[in-house]
């Protein structure tokens, strides 16, 4: 289907981001940020910014610019994104993951969620402002990470650290996963994102004795670590709420009717979105990769596992010891790396300007807080005591598994979503 011969600003920015290959397979193995960061740069520039850019590692490149706003005595707020994203397997996918396809409505391709939707809001609200000879509110420090999708190891961690003069001044900040409209029973409901899960990625570790493949033989690392991935994967961990996911449950339930006392029911009242929400209320220990072997007939001495492992705030030095307890003291358990997790408040002046914003471009439609089962680069601004927000305001139809899409297959958004969008984040930055 040919694309739109005027297509609107913003999911030109979505379509050109997509169509630039910034795949992050992690451990230091990346396409590289470099031609998407300067693309945005070369947007910024347009606009009569002067961006700086940092590239600590070889093609891992960030930049940022500082706009000045109106009141330059109010705190700076961050606005920021990432431009890597996680791998796609194209024959998996009905399109071209990196083909930016425009079809049915909805713009598709790897990274059309996660996060290069919100990266082209951004760049396309700072343009409706500026070309209009406008200012923000108050200074923004508009920045874009490399390295993300491997927790900002070579990203906003670098950044943080090496870097810390480009956010003087701020002390909140507003980034992906958040504003986002879902279902609730016959309802609908916006969550505003206002806390993260702490992550922990493990390496299980067995070992064994290597041995010709047709022997006797009871000494099997790979037998000893299928057993410890299948206990640790088939773990029910319990539900344990938080101050934000008690807010959470209680705000789904008072729309749909439900029983706040069964928090999974609720979160079941909120269709595609449920699954998402589900995580958000207890750990999650999901494996995501097995190494072992190198010849059919040839038992190894060694397996090693990966584990995608997911606590509620303050919760990872007791999780770790029942993963160890789970998978027995002859697997070695290893942290290959680690996040902390955050919570900030529902309330203050950020809070009322996003839900304003929300209302007045779709009143009537009640914004909830919640805690995101993943994580972002406000993590890493969290070591600077700048407060993370997830808001990348969309109103989605009731029937797209929205949260399904992230690091799925035919990853897609609504055109008018995009558009909806760029005029919630527009009218914010005038306004806060």
């Amino acid at each position: 289907m040919p694309e739109p011969v005027e297509l609107p600003e913003v999911v030109r920015i979505a379509r050109d981001l997509i169509r630039i290959d910034t795949t992050n397979w992690g451990e230091g193995r990346s396409a590289g940020e470099r031609e998407a960061a300067e693309y945005v740069g070369a947007y910024l520039e347009g606009l009569g910014l002067q961006p700086e850019y940092f590239e600590p590692v070889p093609r891992r490149t960030n930049l940022s610019v500082r706009v000045p706003g109106r009141d330059r005595t109010k705190p700076a707020l961050v606005l920021h994104g990432h431009l890597d994203v996680v791998p796609a397997v194209a024959e998996d996918w009905s399109v071209d993951p990196f083909g930016g396809e425009i079809r049915d409505g909805m713009l598709w391709g790897r990274g059309a969620v996660d996060m290069k939707d919100m990266d082209a809001m951004i760049l396309a609200s700072l343009g409706t402002i500026l070309r209009a000879g406008e200012q923000p509110e108050r200074d923004l420090v508009v920045t874009f990470f490399a390295d993300e999708e491997n927790g900002g190891v070579e990203g906003s961690q670098l950044v943080v650290r090496e870097r810390p003069e480009w956010f003087a001044g701020a002390t909140e900040a507003i980034s992906e996963v958040g504003g986002y409209s879902i279902p609730v029973g016959d309802r609908q409901a916006y969550l505003l994102q206002v806390g993260e899960k702490a992550l922990v990625w493990l390496r299980l570790r067995a070992r064994g004795v290597a041995g010709h493949g047709s022997r006797f033989h009871t000494d099997n690392a790979v037998t000893r670590l299928a057993e410890a991935v299948a206990a640790l994967g088939r773990t029910a961990w319990p539900l344990a709420l938080t101050d934000t996911t008690r807010q959470t449950v209680a705000g789904l339930a008072d729309l749909c009717g439900g029983d706040p006392s069964d928090p999974d029911a609720v979160a079941d009242r909120t269709g595609p979105a449920s699954g998402f929400l589900r995580s958000t209320l207890r750990t999650t220990t999901n494996p995501t990769g097995l190494t072992a072997g190198y010849k059919h007939n040839v038992i190894p001495d060694a397996a090693v596992a990966t584990i995608d492992v997911r606590t509620l705030p303050g919760r990872e030095d007791e999780v770790l010891a029942e993963i160890q307890r789970i998978v027995g003291d002859d697997i070695v358990v290893e942290i290959s790396h680690r996040d902390i997790g955050l919570e900030v408040p529902f309330s203050g002046p950020l809070v009322e300007a996003m839900v304003g914003a929300l209302d007045r471009h779709d009143p009537g439609v009640p914004v909830i807080p919640y805690l995101m089962g993943g994580g972002t680069d406000n993590k890493a601004l969290a070591e600077l005591g700048i407060a993370g927000y997830g808001f990348a305001p969309l109103r989605l139809p009731r029937e797209l598994d929205f949260t399904g899409m992230f690091h799925g297959v035919d990853e897609r958004v609504p055109l008018d979503a995009l558009t909806f969008g760029q005029r919630v984040l527009t009218d914010l930055l005038r306004s806060y």
